[in-house]
């Protein structure tokens, strides 16, 4: 089955349509997936910006971690369940976005930098968990973080308008390939 074939059948199931038809409950999902962005982004960006240098230098980083990272992870936790309801509401749409295509590349770099922070990075921590200045792999990865979470807000907000819909033709050939559009041939 395609990733298409799979959107379409979930588009079709009772939970999709009763969530994608709802007054309440679709407006209330995409408020709480945006109330906790700001929870989720607004701790990151303080966290990143200890890591880059430019605030709350004299908190050593691992204090701060302890004390802000908890947040990030609660935060996360009900963007990503909020965030898969309205990809479930809407699933054939926005399989098709090119914005939300392009918000899941940004997502699995702001993973692979994650990862890369915590797995190589932070448990070098002892060494220069005091500093101002922090090394540079440190620093990288804080500026990747603010940058990535940035475009991924912006594509993010940008799945709701239809600019590049399949449904809207003709599209340049790129658009229709990275959005999968399926376009009948001409006759």
């Amino acid at each position: 089955m395609s990733l298409l074939a799979y959107a379409e059948w979930l588009a079709a199931t009772e939970g999709s349509t009763a969530l994608r038809e709802s007054l309440f409950m679709y407006p209330l999902v995409e408020s709480t997936h945006v109330l906790f962005l700001l929870l989720f982004v607004g701790m990151t960006v303080m966290w990143d910006l200890r890591l880059i240098g430019k605030v709350l230098t004299d908190v050593p980083v691992t204090e701060m971690a302890d004390r802000v990272l908890p947040w990030v992870r609660a935060g996360f936790v009900v963007m990503v369940v909020t965030g898969v309801l309205l990809v479930y509401a809407i699933p054939v749409r926005t399989y098709q976005s090119v914005w939300f295509r392009a918000k899941v590349i940004f997502l699995i770099l702001a993973f692979l930098n994650i990862w890369y922070f915590h797995a190589k990075v932070l448990p070098n921590a002892a060494t220069w968990d005091r500093d101002v200045k922090l090394p540079w792999p440190v620093r990288r990865a804080g500026l990747a973080s603010i940058v990535l979470w940035a475009l991924i807000i912006v594509a993010g907000r940008f799945i709701a308008y239809n600019w590049f819909d399949c449904d809207i033709q003709p599209q340049p050939g790129f658009v229709n390939w990275f959005a999968g559009c399926v376009v009948p041939a001409p006759q």
